[in-house]
């Protein structure tokens, strides 16, 4: 019998893993959720405590309901699917949305597990714990991989930083909803309940 030791690491040590290695991880530690970055580092964040996860279910559900009701365009994925990005860093976004176009084009290779493809949209969710200029970095590394459109939802102070590959975020403060604007026609993510 193996005995279960707990770990604690500075953040000054760090973890590489190659992608094969990382999904040997991932598939064996499935309360964590995991991430890898562009360079192999591997990024341990810990389950969520009830108020994002709560937060995150409104944000996960309103998607779901503009999905549903539009005839399914693309996919819609919650936040424990992980992404293979172009620089090859593996990525799960709180919410996010693929079009069918793009979607419909990968290869049966390409989607397996981890998806190789970059979300044509993202949302994050700040947590608590969450350190805001990781997730602000985080947000660019997408726009910079092909995501069109990104919302980084910050509970904390009410901001919405939207994130387009026209140019620099646009920051609102205590919005009462946000708009999928020409990625995701028609969808308006109302934030009344990640607010409260």
């Amino acid at each position: 019998m193996r005995q279960t030791l707990q770990l604690n690491l500075p953040n000054s040590v760090k973890f590489h893993v190659t992608p094969e290695q990382f999904a040997t991880l991932a598939t064996h530690n499935q309360d964590l959720r995991l991430e890898r970055t562009a360079t192999g580092e591997l990024i341990v964040n810990p389950p969520t405590g009830w108020e994002t996860g709560e937060r995150n279910s409104s944000l996960t559900a309103q998607l779901y309901y503009w999905y549903e009701d539009n005839n399914y365009p693309g996919k819609v994925f919650d936040s424990s699917t992980g992404f293979t990005l172009p620089d090859g860093a593996i990525l799960s976004p709180d919410a996010s949305w693929v079009s069918s176009e793009r979607w419909n084009a990968l290869t049966d290779t390409q989607r397996d597990t981890f998806p190789h493809i970059c979300p044509d949209f993202v949302a994050e969710l700040r947590s608590k714990s969450d350190a805001l200029k990781l997730i602000q970095a985080k947000m660019q590394e997408y726009l910079a991989n092909g995501t069109r459109l990104g919302w980084l939802i910050d509970p904390k102070r009410q901001i919405v930083e939207i994130y387009r590959a026209s140019g620099k975020p646009e920051v609102l403060s205590r919005p009462a909803n946000v708009s999928g604007e020409d990625v995701l026609p028609g969808f308006v993510l109302k934030l009344d309940r990640i607010w409260t």
